[in-house]
């Protein structure tokens, strides 16, 4: 992936006692995608207020695949974007995971949201 491209997904795992959450996010990628990726960085932490809800995204590096024609539906729906145009594209509280993702920064970014502008 290049510094300023990003892919915007909602790989989802539970975050249980002893998982380590950067394992989680590529397992997860795999099973949604088919696509083998290696979690590089915690980007941001981004807490939406309406629901209570805490997410934790990273920067990944594709390490096999193109991806599977039998995937998600939601798999399907994910697409390569710049950073501008995630953020013409995409809510506000998205569209910033983004730009965290690619800021060259190495401290992840800490947020709140209402699930569709920042608070």
């Amino acid at each position: 992936m290049e510094p300023t491209t990003a892919a915007m997904g909602s790989a989802r795992w539970g975050a249980g006692t002893g998982r380590d959450a950067s394992r989680g996010v590529a397992r997860e990628v795999l099973e949604e995608t088919g696509i083998k990726v290696e979690a590089e960085r915690l980007t941001g932490v981004y807490k939406n207020m309406r629901l209570g809800v805490v997410t934790l995204a990273f920067k990944c590096s594709i390490i096999d695949g193109q991806g599977e024609e039998d995937t998600t539906d939601e798999a399907r729906q994910i697409a390569w974007l710049t950073v501008e145009q995630a953020t013409r594209q995409m809510p506000e509280a998205r569209a910033i995971r983004v730009v965290d993702a690619v800021a060259s920064t190495d401290c992840p970014a800490v947020r709140v949201h209402d699930g569709t502008h920042l608070l």
